[in-house]
C-alpha cells in the first residue's frame, strides 16, 4: 500500500453503526465569566493547599472545564475507543481549529498541531528547505531547543547557522537597542531569523513586531526565495498577551499550550502564514485525512505538518477548552491581570537591597517571568528557601548563564499571594 492509498484508507476506513451515547456526550464544566472574581477564577484550579503557585508557567494546572473535558473524553476512550473516535474525531479536530484560531486571530487552516513547543521547533527548523551558503540567524539567549533545531537543519541542507547578542544587559534592554541588533546582524543569506517571544532565562519580551518590521525592510526589493522568514518560540507570551499572532509580523509562530494557556499537558500548536509553509518539508506523516474531506492532495499545507499516529486525543480535544476559559474571562483583562501583578512585585523586589532584578520593569518588555538573585545566596537556595515558605518559585534551566531564581505572578495567584511571595523574598 503506497503513502496515498494508507491515507485514502484511514480517512474513510473502519465506520460502524454507533451508539448516541459516544457523541460529545456531555458539556465541560462551567466556564468563567469576565464579571467573574479572581479569585473565582484561582478556585477553578486544583492547587494543592497552603501554596503559593509562583511556576505555573513550567507545567500548568488545568481549570475545572479542561480537566473535565480530559475525562470526558478519557471515559469514551476507555469505554469503546473505535466507536468514539470513529464518531467523534471530525467534530472534536474541528473544534480545537475554530476555538484556537478564534483565539490567535489567524486562520484554521494555517494552524498545526504538536505536542510542545519543542516538538513545534523541531519540525519548523529542522523541515526548513535551506540551501548550502544560507544561515539560520538565532539569539545568544533562545532556549537550547532552538540551537538544536536549528543545527538539526545546517547538518541535513548544508546552510549554516549563526548567533547573535541581540541585547547586554536584560534590565536595561531597550527597543532601540534590539532593533539595532537585528539590523546590523541580517545578510543577504540570512534564510531564517529565529527568535523567542518572552526568554524565560531573564523573561525579557522582546519587541517582535518591530523586529518583524526591520525583517520586512531587510526584504524589500528581494525575490521571495531570497527574503529572510521571521519565526517566533511564543509559549511564554501565548495566555498572557492581548495580539492577535499575525499582528506579531512573524512568519511562524510556535508555542505549547500547555504553560500560560493552562491547556492540556502535551498540546501546542505552529502558526505559518499561508505563503511561508511551503518553506517547511513535513518529518512525520500526517493523520488529517482520517477526518478532513477531498482529496488529499488538497489538504492545506499546515495539515501535512500536524503528526500523525495515535496520541493523547482526551488531551488534544481538550485543548478546545482552554482556548475558551480563556477567552470566556476575556483575553485583555486576562494581560492586565497578569501585568499588574508582575509589576506589583517587581516594584517591591526592586526597593530589597539583597535582590537584583535581571528582568525589566516596563510591561513593554517584560510578560509574567520575573528573573532575579539574592546576594549572597546561589539560586537554588533561593528557591529551596521559599519552598520552605511554601512558595513555589523556579531557577532557570543548567543551560542558561548566569543561573537565575525565577517567580511568576499568573491567574492562579492573588494580590495577597504576590505579597507573601515578595515578604518572603525579602526575609532571606
Amino acid at each position: 500500500m503506497d503513502r496515498r492509498q494508507f491515507l485514502t484508507t484511514a480517512a474513510v476506513g473502519g465506520a460502524a453503526a454507533l451508539g448516541a451515547g459516544y457523541a460529545l456526550a456531555g458539556a465541560a464544566g462551567a466556564l468563567p465569566s469576565s464579571e467573574s472574581s479572581w479569585a473565582e477564577i484561582k478556585r477553578q484550579f486544583d492547587i494543592a493547599p497552603g501554596i503559593v503557585q509562583m511556576s505555573s508557567f513550567y507545567l500548568a494546572s488545568h481549570p475545572a472545564p479542561v480537566r473535565e473535558a480530559i475525562e470526558r473524553h478519557r471515559r469514551g476512550l476507555d469505554h469503546d475507543s473505535h466507536s468514539y473516535i470513529e464518531q467523534n474525531v471530525g467534530p472534536l479536530e474541528r473544534a480545537v481549529r475554530e476555538h484556537a484560531s478564534a483565539y490567535l486571530g489567524v486562520n484554521a487552516d494555517e494552524l498545526a498541531f504538536t505536542d510542545s513547543t519543542t516538538m513545534g521547533l523541531g519540525l519548523v527548523y529542522s523541515g526548513m528547505r535551506l540551501k548550502p551558503g544560507e544561515e539560520i540567524l538565532t539569539d545568544t539567549r533562545d532556549h537550547i531547543v532552538t540551537a538544536i533545531s536549528a543545527d538539526h537543519a545546517a547538518e541535513r541542507t548544508g546552510a549554516k547557522v549563526r548567533q547573535a547578542q541581540l541585547y547586554a544587559e536584560p534590565a536595561k534592554v531597550s527597543v532601540d537597542e534590539v532593533i539595532g541588533n537585528v539590523r546590523r546582524n541580517l545578510r543577504d543569506n540570512t534564510r531564517l531569523l529565529a527568535v523567542t517571544w518572552v526568554h524565560s532565562g531573564t523573561g525579557v519580551k522582546m519587541p517582535i513586531a518591530a523586529i518583524a518590521e526591520s525583517v520586512r525592510a531587510h526584504n524589500r526589493g528581494k525575490a521571495p526565495e531570497q527574503q529572510t522568514l521571521l519565526s517566533v518560540d511564543g509559549v511564554h507570551g501565548l495566555g498572557i498577551e492581548y495580539v492577535a499572532i499575525p499582528d506579531l509580523g512573524a512568519d511562524f509562530f510556535i508555542a505549547g499550550t500547555h504553560k500560560w494557556l493552562t491547556g492540556p499537558r502535551g498540546t501546542g500548536l505552529v502558526w505559518g502564514r499561508r505563503e511561508a509553509w511551503p518553506m517547511v518539508q513535513a518529518t512525520i506523516p500526517t493523520f488529517d485525512p482520517m477526518w478532513r474531506s477531498g482529496p488529499v492532495e488538497q489538504m492545506p499545507l499546515a495539515a501535512f505538518n500536524t503528526p500523525g499516529g495515535f496520541h493523547s486525543f482526551e488531551h488534544r480535544w481538550a485543548v478546545a477548552e482552554a482556548f475558551q476559559f480563556h477567552r470566556a474571562i476575556g483575553k485583555a483583562r486576562i494581560a492586565e491581570r497578569i501585568h499588574a501583578l508582575n509589576s506589583r512585585a517587581k516594584s517591591a523586589m526592586a526597593k530589597m537591597p539583597k535582590v537584583k532584578l535581571h528582568t525589566p520593569m516596563s510591561p513593554d518588555l517584560s510578560a509574567g517571568i520575573i528573573a532575579f538573585e539574592v546576594a549572597g545566596l546561589t539560586p537554588e537556595q533561593v528557591v529551596h528557601k521559599l519552598h520552605e515558605r511554601g512558595i513555589i518559585a523556579s531557577v532557570t534551566p543548567g543551560f542558561y548563564n548566569p543561573l537565575l531564581a525565577r517567580v511568576a505572578p499568573s491567574m492562579l495567584t492573588l494580590e495577597e499571594d504576590v505579597d507573601r511571595t515578595t515578604a518572603a523574598i525579602a526575609a532571606l
